[in-house]
């Protein structure tokens, strides 16, 4: 008796009247939106401007579903074109099959067509947007589970998956959630790529090129462990060897890239810089302009205490010289008084003389 396990969904699509929701659909909708939120701030972070990841991503998206769906085709063209299949199916991406491998491939040629349209380094966008994409494959993952699809081998843990579909060649039973397995590494290999990124300060792709190999590292145990049919090659399923070879040239690039351009990108995205030196440079004339006018306030309060001054001097000069004429005319007064005083005098003496002859 089983105590404890992951449970299947019974349907891996709901109804809304006629329009189908499906579970596969939604979880790759749902990564694709993290990833561009994520890659958004991680790229305002490094200098960039805000909507440029958004942007990008409308090319590299479209790109990243059809290389994913052609990889899946091509490496397991036996479900749509063998006999009894029929082709139609392999345009049907809802009912799940998407190689990452494809999809970074093709999706990293979209990526570079909206660079190239910016103006901006294909390895400086990378790097802002590489946590993203494993956050995005963490939430993708779960929409195996709700197709039943992508499982390891039988086992009694508590924690095993229960597979209820026969469909497909599925036999019902309790197996391991590679699913889940993928899931919660690419959540560590998100996390490590931001520390590293922080810790180290990547760039020129080499924060990308952690990411692609952590995602590796991971694939090569969690692929062994799955039972689904696969093409082998020396004894190995063909994702295997992908993951190996892949992950060797991921880290020869960080060996050779830290060695030749080490550090990271001075400037991230061109615009934004164009638009920060035009904000400052309006900034700097606004300052001029506050300075000039308070320059000439300054003079005019200046020029108004110096008339005021001169004006009060005036005054003064006016009201000394006032006071100097009303001094002189009473000089002039005073010495007229004397003559009158003498003159009386004159006129008494010569009365007296007069009298004393007569």
């Amino acid at each position: 008796m089983e105590l404890a396990y992951i449970p299947s969904p019974s349907h891996g699509v709901l109804y809304l009247g006629p329009v189908p929701l499906r579970g596969y659909a939604f979880c790759i909708i749902i990564g694709v939106f993290v990833a561009v939120w994520l890659g958004n701030r991680r790229w305002v972070a490094r200098g960039g401007l805000a909507g440029t990841v958004a942007d990008i991503s409308v090319w590299a998206v479209p790109f990243g579903l059809v290389g994913g769906r052609l990889y899946h085709v091509i490496t397991d063209y036996e479900l749509y074109f063998s006999e009894g299949r029929d082709w139609v199916d392999a345009f049907k991406v809802w009912e799940g099959g998407l190689g990452i491998w494809g999809a970074i491939a093709l999706g990293a040629v979209g990526a570079w067509i909206g660079c190239r349209r910016r103006g901006i380094p294909l390895p400086a966008y990378a790097d802002a947007i590489a946590p993203g994409i494993a956050l995005a494959q963490a939430i993708g993952r779960w929409g195996n589970w709700f197709n039943q699809e992508l499982y390891g081998k039988e086992t009694d843990l508590p924690w095993a998956l229960h597979i209820t579909s026969s469909a497909d060649g599925r036999v019902p039973g309790y197996y391991h959630p590679t699913f889940l397995y993928e899931s919660l590494w690419c959540i560590g290999v998100a996390l490590l790529v931001i520390w590293a990124d922080r810790r180290f300060k990547l760039g020129h792709g080499r924060a990308f090129a952690l990411y692609v190999a952590g995602y590796c590292a991971g694939r090569v145990w969690i692929e062994n462990m799955r039972v689904d049919d696969a093409h082998h090659i020396l004894g190995l399923r063909l994702n295997v060897w992908t993951a190996i070879i892949v992950f060797l040239l991921a880290v020869a690039y960080i060996a050779i890239s830290a060695k030749k351009r080490p550090g990271r990108e001075a400037v991230a995205e061109p615009a934004a810089q164009t638009s920060g030196d035009a904000a400052g440079g309006a900034s700097a004339d606004g300052e001029e302009k506050s300075g000039a006018e308070s320059s000439s306030s300054e003079g005019a309060a200046g020029s108004a205490e110096a008339k005021a001054a001169a004006g009060d001097g005036a005054g003064a000069k006016k009201a000394e010289d006032a006071s100097g004429a009303d001094g002189e005319a009473a000089a002039k007064d005073g010495t007229a008084a004397d003559v009158d005083d003498k003159a009386e005098a004159g006129v008494k003496d010569e009365a007296e003389s007069a009298g004393k002859k007569s």
